[in-house]
């Protein structure tokens, strides 16, 4: 009497291969989402303690903030928090420092995924404004808890070619890491994208981390920044 072996079928090896093909259809958006949603906990996180960098530099120079980075002569921001940070860069090289990075920023050369407010208005009516490149004292401003400190860099994926690699405090193109005029956001009045934005237009599900002037950290839909929310004082 002879004996057969037990062996899947052609068919059934297609059903089984067709199983897991739907199964992964249905975990690989999950899988996706929840990689981005830990993402951006990183990023806030880093943003956070760059907040708590700058809250101490303020305690110690009298409630005065780096603002833009317009002025060859003045330390960008990004060097003069990392005394107040645990990381500590080789000399002047920043690659070996991640607190100052966003995991989703797309070229991992990067080593500022943030902007810096280096907006000045002349009014309340002013929603033009000019740049500034002097730090200034926060105590004078009343509302702290609604006004952007830092923002994410925007990157060149959308073909922004303005857009700087900093590896190193002496790189050119720091001026570019500041916010400082309208086109600088992602969005005009007009809702249309601006070409020359710093900002990140979606960064994160459509928008992006902000580090606010009493140092609190929060996700942003991107149409929602606007002139008025970069004013120091009113």
């Amino acid at each position: 009497m002879k004996h057969f072996k037990a062996a899947f079928t052609l068919i059934e090896l297609l059903v089984v291969i067709a199983i897991i093909a739907v199964l992964m259809g249905i975990l690989m958006p999950a899988l996706r989402k929840a990689r981005n949603q830990a993402q951006g906990v990183k990023c806030r996180s880093n943003l956070r303690q760059v907040g708590m960098g700058a809250n101490m530099y303020a305690q110690d120079y009298d409630q005065y903030v780096p603002r833009g980075l317009q002025s060859n002569e003045s330390q960008p921001w990004f060097v003069r928090f990392m005394p107040y940070l645990s990381q500590k860069p080789k000399g002047n090289d920043y690659r070996t420092v991640d607190i100052y990075l966003c995991p989703t920023y797309p070229d991992k050369r990067q080593t500022v995924c943030f902007v810096i407010n280096g907006w000045q208005f002349s009014s309340n009516h002013d929603r033009v404004g000019f740049a500034v490149d002097h730090a200034t004292r926060i105590i004078s401003a009343r509302r702290r808890a609604e006004t952007i400190y830092m923002a994410e860099n925007e990157d060149n994926n959308d073909g922004l070619v303005n857009r700087p690699i900093i590896e190193t405090a002496n790189d050119p193109g720091l001026a570019l890491c500041d916010v400082w005029a309208p086109e600088h956001l992602p969005y005009s009045d007009k809702g249309e994208e601006n070409t020359q934005r710093r900002v990140a237009i979606s960064r994160h599900n459509r928008g992006t981390n902000i580090l606010y002037l009493d140092w609190h950290v929060g996700w942003l839909s991107s149409r929602k920044i606007d002139v008025d929310m970069w004013r120091f004082y009113d």
